[in-house]
């Protein structure tokens, strides 16, 4: 059994500003609360292609396992391993993310996809992100009822932290907005 969902939302900033704000929303101190389910992340190559434009980056992100408490407990370990590739095409304005875990791949599998675009309602002032997550719980799918409200668990846990995102990724485009004008710089 496979839980899935997608989420929509507009930023009503630049997408240039949308996308600074998502390179940076770990780094930022004042975001450590907010994310404390995120313990580290490293960038473990990028790369840019100097004919297309395109930026290719991979990071290595450690997060404490997602999840209720007692399926960490039955797994026997509380952080995760998981690997980020970023493709930026600055000359279309367009950022995806994929996401999905390394470790604990024999219980769980979850993977997260985010497309930032600008918005077709106002291309030059709002950014829309588009966010699809996929959760599968793997040694229980005998016990399929077990399996399907373990998931259900995890689905509310990943939909409680995207909207921490949310909250950070605002932030963090308004410090960069403030930022930006207080420099006399459009970002």
């Amino acid at each position: 059994m496979v839980k899935a969902y997608s989420q929509e939302h507009t930023y009503k900033h630049p997408w240039e500003r949308v996308t600074s704000a998502s390179w940076r929303k770990f780094a930022d101190p004042e975001n450590k609360h907010t994310l404390s389910h995120i313990l580290q992340v490293d960038t473990l190559n990028h790369k840019l292609e100097s004919d297309s434009g395109k930026l290719y980056t991979t990071r290595a992100i450690t997060i404490h396992a997602p999840g209720p408490w007692f399926l960490r407990k039955i797994v026997g370990q509380d952080i995760c391993h998981c690997v980020e590739s970023t493709v930026v095409d600055a000359k279309t304005r367009s950022m995806q993310l994929a996401t999905k875990n390394l470790s604990l791949q024999k219980y769980v599998e979850v993977e997260e996809k985010i497309r930032y675009d600008p918005h077709p309602d106002n291309p030059t002032g709002w950014t829309i992100c588009r966010q699809e997550t996929s959760i599968r719980i793997k040694p229980l799918s005998k016990l399929a009822s077990m399996a399907e409200k373990i998931e259900q668990k995890c689905v509310e846990k990943f939909q409680q932290n995207s909207a921490k995102g949310r909250e950070v990724m605002e932030r963090m485009c308004k410090y960069l907005e403030a930022e930006s004008s207080s420099r006399g710089i459009s970002v």
